[in-house]
């Protein structure tokens, strides 16, 4: 018998009112993950990546199909699925200890364990020297890793992130995708990963699936079988990066026409 997948989505479409228009963002999504895969949506704008992410993560239902966690429904957000936005999403209040700590003391954890958890996370991300600094006094590459820290910290089996580096500079983004490639293979997570970079995408997942618009949906899959670390300036990276800007340029030139 095949081991369940942690994510099964199937069919999944989303249809917005907008007056007494219909807009359909996206139609008849199927994607399969399993547990400790590194997966990233790629595709132009308007071709529901963040739409099938914030369904999957229970923002909102899908107008069709299911999306299920472990083989049971996803009706709602849930600490096992953790979402990291472009924009941080920190309290402003809170310090880098409380901001990550601030699940398990929701949940009611013994204060203890709250402690513990969140020593363990501050020092997993590197973060130790400003565990009592606010949001205002870090960098935006430190303010990502707090709240990478924060979902990993509230149990999290599956990471959802929708462009997290897509705000940093250059430096700070590369920095920052190495980090989480090592947090990735220390914890073994399951992430989700929207980016607009083909070669962010290459670089981190163990797969790409590319998204087309018009409607939304996922128009192929593909394995990356590059060794880790990978170096961006090697001959098979380039060569990858080739066939996946040639199909997206593809899907751009279909719907163009």
């Amino acid at each position: 018998m095949a081991e369940l997948p942690i994510l099964h989505v199937r069919g999944v479409g989303k249809t917005y009112a907008l007056g007494d228009q219909r807009i359909e963002a996206l139609r008849g999504a199927d994607l399969v993950v399993r547990k400790g895969e590194f997966v990233c949506l790629i595709g132009a704008s308007g071709c529901g990546k963040s739409t099938l992410l914030r369904i999957v993560a229970g923002f909102e239902p899908p107008s069709t199909g299911t999306v299920e966690m472990w083989g049971q429904p996803v009706t709602g957000p849930a600490p096992d699925r953790g979402m990291v936005f472009q924009d941080y999403g920190l309290f402003p209040w809170l310090t880098v200890r409380q901001n990550i700590g601030f699940g398990p003391a929701a949940r009611r954890r013994p204060q203890a364990e709250v402690k513990a958890t969140v020593e363990r996370f501050v020092s997993l991300v590197g973060l130790g020297r400003f565990a009592d600094a606010y949001p205002h006094q870090l960098s935006g590459g430190m303010k990502q890793r707090v709240a990478i820290a924060r979902v990993l910290a509230n149990d999290a089996e599956i990471v959802l992130m929708d462009e997290p580096f897509g705000a940093l500079d250059a430096m700070t983004r590369e920095r920052l995708q190495d980090e989480l490639l090592e947090i990735w293979q220390r914890t073994r997570l399951t992430v989700l990963f929207v980016t607009h970079s083909i070669e962010e995408a290459i670089f981190l997942a163990d797969r790409v699936v590319v998204m087309e618009p018009g409607p939304g949906r996922i128009a192929s899959e593909h394995g990356i079988d590059l060794p880790r670390p990978r170096d961006v300036s090697s001959p098979e990276f380039n060569a990858l990066r080739r066939d996946l800007g040639g199909r997206l340029h593809s899907h751009h030139a279909k719907k163009a026409a």
